[in-house]
Parts: C-alpha cells; sequence; structure tokens
C-alpha cells in the first residue's frame, strides 16, 4: 500500500505546492508595476467602467480602464490629497 508520500501526484503536499505556485505566476506584478499607484474613483464609475469597459477619470486627474487588483500598489498621493482636502 502506497502513502501520499511515495506517490507525491496522487495529491498531499505536491498539489498544495503546485497550487501555491499557479496562484503565485498569476498574482505576479507586471513589468513597470512598480510606477502604479491605486487611485480613487467614484465606485459606481468602477462598477460601470467594468460593465461597459469604458475608462474612468480618478481625483487626481488619471484616466485608465481599471483592469489590476488596486490592492497590490499605493495609494496616488496625489489623490490621498485631494480625498484629504474633501473630507475635511
Amino acid at each position: 500500500m502506497s502513502t501520499p508520500i511515495d506517490s507525491p501526484d496522487q495529491g498531499g503536499l505536491a498539489t498544495l505546492d503546485r497550487e501555491l505556485e499557479e496562484l503565485i505566476r498569476e498574482e505576479a506584478i507586471e513589468p513597470g508595476d512598480h510606477e502604479r499607484f491605486s487611485h480613487y474613483v467614484k465606485k459606481d464609475k468602477i462598477l460601470e467602467s467594468a460593465i461597459t469597459g469604458k475608462p474612468v477619470r480618478a481625483l487626481c486627474g488619471k484616466k485608465w480602464t481599471p483592469g489590476r487588483d488596486p490592492e497590490k500598489f499605493p495609494v496616488c498621493p496625489t489623490c490621498k490629497e485631494i480625498y484629504a482636502s474633501l473630507t475635511s
């Protein structure tokens, strides 16, 4: 009788390692991402962009079509400053 250690292709840690490697590849930061920021945009505009594909405009004036995970990037300093002035 074999165990998962004897036959790693049958599941166990080998499967978990492969799944983890796949997730890391999918979430890898692409070239140029170090220059990117997360920007402040109204939620309804983000939803509209997701449905229609139309670009959005951030508080700082940047216009683009969202498509990356904003959690990967620091907040745009200009957007942050403008938002702070609007809420104070």
